[in-house]
């Protein structure tokens, strides 16, 4: 085979790689929808795989979770160890819905053992939109690359208006402090955030104050209106 032909099969090879793909990706979308259709008002939990058992972000995502499914939410996380497991396991051992979205990863994603419901998605996107699509609120814990992904995710789709505004909490004062101010002092200062967008998210360190604000959003019949109270 002449180097022209191996071009033209590696093109035909990678063309082909490409339609499958695509098929996969379909299918994935169509596995969520019909596996979540039946979810009504759910509240997404976003936090770091890698906190340990005993650490105190942990024991209050458990608690949240516990507290939101006494009160009739879902609680949906990406399913796995740390924070995750921590709100699946208050949502489960409070009688509640516990779904966890996995996504295939090659270290940090073993499924918890909390979930009442699990899918497990192998593309990153996927997974986002089934996080954001069905949830009534996001609770984000602290967390590194993957949980401030998914925050600025959330944020931009407020911001933009492609979702019905929902109430967005991050849990841990100091964490977040340093972010805050960098929006603050960099982001506004320099005019590529309004001030008005710092009001799409609260900041917070009681939890108990994030099951009510959730459930007085949720009962509101002016969603639309939806703004954090600072």
């Amino acid at each position: 085979m002449n180097p022209e032909e191996n071009d033209r099969q590696y093109v035909i090879e990678a063309l082909a790689e490409d339609s499958w793909r695509m098929f996969r990706i379909l299918g994935e979308f169509a596995q969520g929808f019909e596996e979540m259709a039946d979810v009504d008002k759910a509240v997404t939990i976003f936090g770091s795989a890698r906190l340990k058992g005993d650490d105190p972000y942990n024991a209050k995502a458990e608690r949240l979770a516990a507290s939101l499914a006494r009160q009739g939410y879902a609680v949906i996380t990406g399913g796995g160890p740390g924070i995750m497991e921590a709100g699946n396991k208050g949502a489960f051992e409070a009688g509640g819905r516990s779904i966890g979205l996995n996504v295939d990863l090659p270290h940090e994603q073993d499924p918890n053992p909390y979930q009442t419901h699990e899918l497990k998605f192998r593309y990153f996107f996927i997974r986002k939109v089934m996080l954001v699509k069905y949830s009534t609120a996001f609770v984000v814990f602290p967390g590194g690359f993957g949980t401030i992904d998914e925050l600025f995710e959330a944020l931009t789709l407020v911001q933009t208006k492609k979702v019905t505004p929902f109430p967005i909490f991050l849990v841990g004062v100091e964490y977040w402090r340093g972010l805050v101010q960098w929006l603050q002092g960099t982001l506004v200062r320099h005019g590529t955030v309004s001030e008005h967008d710092l009001h799409l998210f609260k900041v917070v360190d009681d939890v108990d104050e994030i099951s009510r604000a959730i459930d007085a959003y949720y009962q509101s019949s002016s969603r639309a209106g939806f703004e954090m109270p600072r």
